[in-house]
């Protein structure tokens, strides 16, 4: 049984997840996620036209973290957009990417000022232009994260097959694989920590907050995800709309982890300026 003693950084942790009202604010930060999820995988998957990826490789990268009702949804409703494209989609999808995601990117600027105790100087428009920065990098990093599958598993079968081990390099690709995912997940979380706050930081300063996000968001996602496919029926509860409440259950979960990695890193910060 663990103990929180008086001054433990453990209980000051817990502390500010009550004093940050850390559920509230992952109660926001899933509503902009759930807003600006759809426009980025239209954006995405419009794009597919000029890259090497299929649309099968998108959903199935995402397949592997969401719940499987959420699928469900995420599958439905692409359908639906997709089957009445037009010229304009791929227009429309950059516009309402940048700007709904931005408004998550500013929710979560919010969330990590808290965790610093520091009030927000940035302009309107510096710190919006911050946030659609951030999003057109975090597209950038997920498309390179796309692409590596395609391209690492055919140079890796063609290195491999040249010595015989074509095998053996399925195997070692499915490890690599959860690898390039959890590093593309880090370099994310490391550069919310590192710019977002209002505060001057070095790299390092987010780092902390970046490793416990990375662990924490895979488990967490697989997690539920096998508890809903296991033993949770949401449709039994709410019906038609299940899928939905599972996908919102799981952008809270995320939400909620993000904030938990700024407030890690700012209480860390806090004791290294006290000692």
């Amino acid at each position: 049984m663990i103990v929180l003693k008086e001054g433990s950084f453990l209980k000051e942790l817990v502390q500010r997840f009550t004093d940050d009202e850390v559920p509230g604010l992952s109660a926001q930060l899933s509503y902009f996620f759930l807003l600006s999820l759809f426009p980025f995988l239209i954006f995405l998957i419009t794009l597919l036209g000029y890259l090497p990826i299929s649309q099968e490789d998108v959903l199935r990268t995402i397949e592997e973290f969401a719940p499987g009702q959420s699928m469900d949804i995420i599958n439905e409703t692409l359908a639906q957009i997709l089957n009445n494209r037009n010229g304009g989609l791929l227009s429309f999808g950059i516009i309402a990417t940048l700007w709904s995601a931005s408004n998550g990117i500013n929710a979560i600027v919010r969330a990590f000022n808290k965790a610093y105790d520091v009030e927000e100087s940035r302009s309107f428009i510096v710190a919006r232009g911050m946030a659609i920065i951030l999003t057109i990098a975090m597209v950038f990093v997920i498309v390179v994260a796309l692409l590596l599958p395609v391209f690492g598993r055919e140079i890796g079968l063609f290195i491999f097959s040249n010595f015989g081990f074509s095998e053996q390099f399925l195997t070692i690709w499915n490890t690599l694989r959860w690898l390039v995912s959890g590093a593309i997940l880090f370099i994310v979380f490391t550069a919310l920590y590192f710019v977002a706050p209002n505060k001057r930081l070095h790299i390092k300063d987010g780092l902390p907050g970046a490793i416990a996000a990375t662990i924490g968001w895979i488990v967490a996602s697989l997690a539920f995800s096998y508890y809903v496919g296991n033993f949770a029926n949401y449709s039994a509860t709410y019906g038609s709309i299940g899928g939905i409440i599972v996908l919102m259950i799981w952008l809270y979960l995320s939400g909620m982890i993000i904030i938990l990695g700024g407030e890690l890193n700012a209480l860390l910060y806090k004791r290294r300026k006290a000692a």
